[in-house]
């Protein structure tokens, strides 16, 4: 006998909606606690939480992704819309929305190693900024005196550097600012330390590096954090990371980049070694220069001590002392000479000018005439009736009036 529609509904078990998502979430916890997931992201977004949410899809499907923050904060590159992944998760439910999610907690670019995509993301950004221009570089000092290092103090990098530096004797100065230069904490040490040493007026010149090693031991110089504080410094900075094949972000950012540590070392002391040579070269030209002046003075001072003057001093001094008197007398005649001559010569031109003057005529019997205001008359017609005027004779004047003047065609 067939039950009627109450009776089945009395006997099956009826489950709220809560209660189906939570079976639902259980059994697909139970089968996809630890699932790889690949596919391509899409609706990336980043909460101010820190948490990120997005989308991994195929040609075909898609399923909806958590990544929270406790689980992404040690992502090292930057997940983007586009970008094939791999996450590996749990498979759960979402019970608000009764929609099924993958919890990632723990994600890997596809194709590319993580480090090696976060590497060229954080390039590409920073250069597009403008950090590794040319332009912003600043000057290696020719000849620094002062030298700060960071790195570790147990390392490597800072023996050899020591070993060049022990080897020169410019008197320079090093300071070491011991850094762990591996780890979580070894680029926020890395950029304390290189602000710290921005604080001392002294330093020249900063040394940041450290030995040889893997992409993942040198990552604290690929952090952003140590790229900002070596753009913001005011010290020239060397970067000197790893060997001449490993390039960092730090060796991008840097003023000089230096295949090796020992090569930095090099560096700070090359234009030391140059000057040191130079100064040798001056010191031997110098030394040169000052021989042959002694040995042309001491030359000099054996002619004077064989010659006659050093022999017989008071033979050669009568014999000045003549020849003082003999220049003597002849500077008198030679004056004396030159008094006739001009004497003589003076004279001439005396009687020339007696010859030549007016008043000798007066000697021959002749007179000159002129009028009240001294002018000479050489006309009657200069004169007037009743003007006085004054005749010059050969002794004495005469002054006398017009009384009668008389103009002869």
């Amino acid at each position: 006998m067939a039950q009627s529609a109450p009776d089945v509904l009395a006997a099956q078990k009826i489950y709220k909606v809560s209660e189906i998502t939570r079976e639902i979430r259980a059994l697909l916890e139970s089968r996809f606690s630890a699932v790889w997931i690949e596919g391509e992201i899409s609706n990336f977004k980043r909460h101010s939480s820190g948490h990120i949410y997005f989308t991994l899809k195929d040609e075909s499907a898609q399923i909806t992704a958590v990544f929270f923050a406790n689980a992404n904060q040690f992502l090292k590159f930057e997940p983007k819309d586009g970008l094939q992944v791999i996450c590996i998760g749990r498979v759960s439910v979402y019970d608000q929305r009764g929609q099924y999610q993958i919890y990632v907690q723990r994600m890997e670019p596809k194709g590319l190693g993580a480090l090696q995509l976060a590497f060229l993301q954080l390039k590409e950004r920073l250069e597009k900024e403008g950090l590794f221009s040319p332009e912003r570089k600043k000057q290696i000092p020719l000849y620094p005196k002062t030298i700060g290092i960071v790195t570790s103090p147990t390392g490597a990098a800072i023996q050899d550097m020591f070993k060049i530096f022990r080897r020169k004797t410019f008197g320079l100065h090093v300071f070491l600012f011991p850094v762990r230069v591996q780890g979580d904490e070894a680029s926020r040490e890395i950029s304390d330390a290189i602000d710290r040493l921005n604080q001392f007026e002294p330093l020249d010149l900063i040394i940041v590096g450290r030995g040889g090693g893997s992409l993942e031991d040198l990552w604290a110089f690929n952090e952003e954090v140590v790229a900002r504080a070596i753009s913001r410094s005011r010290i020239p900075i060397i970067s000197a990371v790893g060997h001449e094949v490993d390039w960092t972000i730090a060796d991008f950012v840097s003023d000089f980049r230096a295949h090796t540590p020992t090569a930095a070392a090099e560096k700070v002391v090359m234009n030391w070694d140059s000057f040191k040579e130079r100064l040798r070269e001056f010191r031997e030209r110098m030394q040169m220069g000052i021989e042959g002046i002694l040995t042309a003075k001491r030359e000099a001072l054996t002619g004077l001590q064989e010659c006659y003057a050093f022999r017989q001093p008071l033979v050669y001094i009568h014999q000045l002392s003549q020849r003082v008197d003999e220049l003597l007398r002849q500077m008198q005649n030679y004056l004396k000479g030159v008094f006739q001559e001009k004497r003589q010569r003076f004279q001439n031109w005396v009687g020339k000018l007696e010859a030549l003057s007016p008043l000798a005529i007066l000697e021959r019997g002749y007179s000159i005439t002129f009028d009240e205001q001294g002018n000479l008359l050489k006309e009657a017609k200069q004169a007037r009736v009743g003007n006085l005027i004054q005749t010059r004779l050969k002794t004495g004047t005469v002054k006398s009036k017009v009384t009668e003047i008389s103009e002869s065609s």
